[in-house]
């Protein structure tokens, strides 16, 4: 089988995680549940699978020290930074001429730096299963989850349920893609769990370099032209004034809506191994073990006729009488206050301190 190589993106500022998340400390530089920070959890969990040398990190200038003392072992030339933010799919064309130019065959396992995930050994059979389809077929896979409740803060997979003489692989839980849809309302995402053909989409993508590659030059020339022309400066002085034009010339785009949305071998793969993207403070509250009042409490904290609540208090103590059903979060220079059920607006916050250049809260 060829050889797997895993793609990290880490380039996200985390604005939901305000204020524990910064732009030189976003989420995924952070630890939110347990030990190790999320990106550290991340490769870990991989390395069974995927050595260090096979493992490249995409991310940002503001990141790029932060990434290098929490992942020593990677080699530095696998932490590929970009100039600027370009959304995933010039982030996943520029890792995968990386790949191929090493393993003209090689299968690229795509992963966001930022997603909670509870049964391991089942994740790592799922990518194993999708490599080995994605080296079989050339076909592009992405895993979806198994809904558990009504979502709106994830996009969802809508799947072709019926059996397929040429989807040999049909028994494992792969299924061609009917349509990605965006976020939903909360009406749609009970509609979409109620049809029982419809998964969340986890971000994540299996398939060989060159595949994906091939895509892009069908359905995104213009991004396809910027690869071509950057790949016979890979590994030399001009790497990184290139990467610097490519990168003031190509579109922001997602791999969804540049690729997956338009490609025709497109797989999902059902995956069921305790997945979160946990993409608010809401979420965290969700994975906590309350007390029997209800509150989860992080640091320090003294609670009194209070039910419900979120407290992360960080280095201060916090003191919290009578109110239920908050988020409070406590860092040596900011305080986050917010109703449960609303922490999806905290990057309104973030917006708001860009627009008053308030970048020491950033």
């Amino acid at each position: 089988m060829s050889h797997i190589y895993a793609v990290i993106m880490a380039g996200g500022v985390g604005s939901r995680f305000w204020p524990r998340s910064r732009e030189r400390s976003p989420k995924q530089l952070i630890e939110i549940f347990g030990s190790g920070t999320m990106i550290q959890n991340t490769v870990n969990r991989i390395q069974s699978l995927v050595p260090a040398m096979n493992t490249f990190v995409v991310t940002n200038r503001l990141q790029e020290e932060a990434i290098y003392r929490q992942l020593p072992f990677l080699p530095k030339e696998n932490v590929l930074v970009e100039p600027v933010g370009r959304n995933t799919a010039p982030c996943i064309g520029l890792a995968a001429l990386w790949v191929r130019q090493i393993d003209p065959d090689g299968v690229m396992l795509v992963l966001p730096a930022d997603h909670l995930i509870t049964k391991p050994d089942e994740f790592l059979r799922i990518v194993q299963l999708a490599a080995k389809i994605a080296q079989e077929t050339e076909s592009l896979l992405t895993i979806g989850i198994k809904p558990t409740h009504p979502e709106t803060g994830y996009g969802y997979i809508q799947f072709d349920d019926e059996e397929h003489a040429h989807n040999t692989y049909h028994r494992d839980g792969v299924y061609r893609v009917k349509t990605f849809a965006e976020k939903p309302n909360i009406e749609t995402a009970q509609k979409f769990l109620q049809s029982g053909d419809f998964l969340w989409n986890s971000g994540m993508f299996v398939w060989k370099a060159s595949s994906i590659l091939k895509e892009i030059q069908v359905h995104m020339p213009d991004l396809h032209e910027q690869l071509v022309a950057l790949e016979p400066k890979l590994r030399t002085p001009e790497y990184s004034s290139s990467l610097e034009h490519v990168y003031g010339i190509i579109r922001s785009i997602s791999i969804d809506y540049g690729i997956m949305e338009k490609a025709g071998n497109v797989f999902v793969v059902l995956g069921d191994f305790g997945w979160s993207d946990v993409g608010s403070w809401d979420e965290v509250f969700r994975l906590t073990n309350p007390d029997q009042d209800g509150n989860a409490i992080k640091g320090h904290a003294l609670l009194k006729d209070a039910k419900a609540n979120y407290i992360d208090a960080g280095s201060k103590f916090v003191g919290v009488i009578g109110v239920e059903d908050l988020i409070i979060i406590s860092t040596d220079d900011a305080v986050l206050i917010c109703k449960k059920g609303r922490s999806q607006d905290v990057k309104e916050i973030v917006d708001y301190l860009r627009r008053k250049q308030m970048n020491e809260y950033l």
